[in-house]
């Protein structure tokens, strides 16, 4: 491979990419990229976020950044997540221009052409929407689209279907995006906060190119509430109508005792009947403290003011 002299002064164009154990997938990804973005504008970067890989991500990354300086690098000490990874990319990525997206070449590189020809045109955010899903099994494609309808519901953010993390967003709408710092975070919900002048571009979504994905079933169900809860009261609201409703039957239930015990005489109530009850109604109790323990969760990691992520270190990142 030929080294590349790196471009000088603010790149047009920065492509913003998390990775965790990716070591298979990162030379045909960069291979992929790198015509694509040289047909775009000579001056962009790929800034890599290595989220405490365990096999030999971090060592890829610096030979390819050893044979081309737009190869950059935020090395985080310890696994954060993917959503702080993103974060710390885009702390790090000083393009006119920011691109996150996946490693595994599922983004397609050629969309961030019409993506950019969107840019250019005057938009400030130009997001990716997946046309065709059909890579995805059907329980995916189905609990996807069930999480989109509950949190378009229930939240006054609404996040658009069928758009990921994949996107182009201005400068000046990622130095909006830096202020916001909480430590649980949903990237979805605060893209789709933002506002902005937006437009969409439509792709297919291939198969993943290499390497297994990251995300199981525990993961995606984590993200689901993270986003609900981060972007909605209606989970304490709902609680308080259950509640209420409750209350009404037990109230009624109440009089229906003392009409019987007036009308028929003490009977002795059974029971069955009892323990259905006490059980029903403490499961209830106990639910909605979880509901209530989720919110409380946030404000305890919220006021402890700890650093979003940690680093180990950067190449060919600007102080």
């Amino acid at each position: 491979m030929t080294e590349t002299q790196p471009a000088t002064g603010q790149p047009e164009l920065s492509i913003v990419v998390p990775v965790f154990n990716e070591e298979a997938v990162l030379q045909m990804f960069y291979d992929a990229m790198r015509p694509v973005l040289d047909g775009i504008t000579p001056a962009w970067d790929i800034v890599f976020v290595n989220d405490g890989s365990r096999d030999r991500t971090a060592e890829i990354i610096a030979g390819l950044h050893a044979r081309d300086p737009r190869v950059k690098l935020v090395d985080f000490a310890r696994n954060h997540g993917k959503e702080i990874a993103l974060t710390a990319g885009l702390d790090h990525a000083h393009g006119k221009a920011v691109v996150p997206m996946d490693v595994d070449l599922q983004d397609p590189p050629e969309t961030i052409v019409r993506m950019v020809e969107q840019w250019r045109a005057g938009y400030d955010m130009v997001l990716a929407r997946r046309s065709d899903r059909s890579e995805d099994s059907f329980l995916k494609r189905f609990t996807a689209n069930g999480f989109y309808q509950v949190m378009n519901r229930v939240s006054d953010v609404k996040l658009p279907d069928n758009v990921g993390d994949f996107r182009l967003m201005d400068q000046r709408v990622v130095a909006v995006l830096r202020q916001y710092r909480e430590r649980t975070r949903f990237m979805k919900g605060i893209f789709a906060s933002l506002g902005f002048r937006q437009t969409v571009v439509e792709y297919a979504r291939p198969q993943r190119a290499a390497g297994t994905t990251k995300f199981r079933a525990w993961k995606l169900w984590t993200l689901a509430l993270e986003g609900i809860v981060s972007f909605s009261s209606a989970p304490l609201k709902i609680w308080t109508y259950i509640g209420l409703a409750g209350a009404a039957f037990a109230l009624m239930f109440m009089i229906y005792i003392v009409l019987t015990t007036l009308l028929f005489g003490n009977t002795v109530p059974g029971y069955a009947s009892l323990i259905s009850f006490v059980l029903l109604f403490n499961s209830l109790t106990l639910i909605g403290l979880g509901v209530i323990g989720e919110y409380i969760a946030r404000i305890f990691y919220e006021v402890k003011g700890r650093p979003l992520y940690i680093l180990r270190g950067t190449l060919g990142i600007d102080p």
